[in-house]
């Protein structure tokens, strides 16, 4: 998941509100992220496409070892609970 640290405040008519409404609902989505989206697709970021695409590449893969995602959850659980336990080493060398 994306973290997002950057805010911006614009303004915009009420027809370009209405759209965007109108267009996070048909997504089931947040107007917010669908404002990413355009920026990212008209500034050359990387789109809602090219994300469904690797997702389908990585779908696709055989022979390759995973963990299936509860297992994966629990791993990082214990993996996150033992940085805890060890202060993080390393953090403190910055």
């Amino acid at each position: 998941m994306r973290m997002f640290s950057e805010r911006l405040q614009i303004l915009i008519s009420k027809e370009q509100r209405r759209r965007l409404e109108s267009e996070a609902k048909r997504r089931d989505a947040s107007v917010a992220s669908v404002i990413r989206e355009a920026i990212d697709v008209q500034l050359g970021g990387i789109g809602r496409d090219d994300r469904l695409g690797a997702v389908a590449q990585i779908a696709a893969m055989r022979g390759a070892s995973y963990l299936p995602p509860e297992e994966l959850r629990q791993a990082i659980t214990e993996a996150r609970d033992e940085g805890v336990e060890r202060g993080f080493p390393g953090l403190d060398e910055r």
